[in-house]
């Protein structure tokens, strides 16, 4: 499968997100548009660590609301994602990834099992800012609570290291990007597989 697109609509916002697996376009930043410059640096870094395109286009209403774009966009991203696994025979479906830059060092680790949860720990000793080039740290989490809905995944972010806010976030990403990548990597020996024991969860509802 070679696109997914995903298209979310809600009285604040229409979120579009489109999920490319051709090769990296040597200019795939210029299809990320937000109106928030370090949240599409972080969707830089997932897609420059997990090899393949992202394009975001947004209409907001006329309240430009950083918590609703971080949250609307984080639930699209990851439903984004969750289609991608449940439509690729022998995607792992799991991996986990470590994100370095100079100081700051995080891991990430995801599995799209059908549970919706987000974890995120920093270590003993890291004060991050309340806001990073002009972003609360608060909507930064938001949207990785909200990838973590909108995939079913559960989601685990530990910062180990790191002093310098922008560093942080980028470790973060990084590893982000790099475990969705393992996510997505097809297995022959994984055809007709799910990437949870319980297998397939069907539902009956009377």
């Amino acid at each position: 499968m070679d696109k997914i697109k995903v298209t979310r609509k809600t009285t604040e916002s229409k979120i579009e997100v489109v999920l490319d697996f051709s090769p990296l376009r040597s200019d795939y930043r210029k299809y990320i548009k937000t109106p928030i410059p370090f949240l599409n640096h972080m969707l830089e870094h997932i897609a420059w660590r997990g090899g393949f395109n992202i394009e975001v286009n947004m209409e907001l209403d006329e309240f430009m609301l950083t918590h609703v774009i971080c949250e609307d966009l984080g639930i699209a991203l990851g439903k984004a994602a969750k289609e991608y696994i449940d439509k690729t025979d022998g995607a792992y479906g799991y991996g986990d990834a470590v994100g370095i830059i100079d100081e700051a060092r995080a891991r990430a680790a995801v599995s799209f099992e059908s549970r919706a949860y987000a974890s995120i720990e920093y270590n003993d000793g890291i004060e991050l800012c309340e806001t990073v080039e002009g972003m609360d740290t608060q909507d930064l989490e938001t949207f990785l609570e909200g990838f973590a809905q909108g995939a079913m995944c559960t989601l685990q972010i530990d910062v180990e290291r790191g002093h310098n806010g922008h560093h942080i976030w980028e470790a973060v990403f990084r590893a982000l990007g790099t475990a969705i990548n393992r996510t997505f990597e097809v297995s022959q020996a994984r055809k007709g597989k799910t990437s949870g024991v319980a297998g397939k969860i069907e539902w009956s509802i009377e």
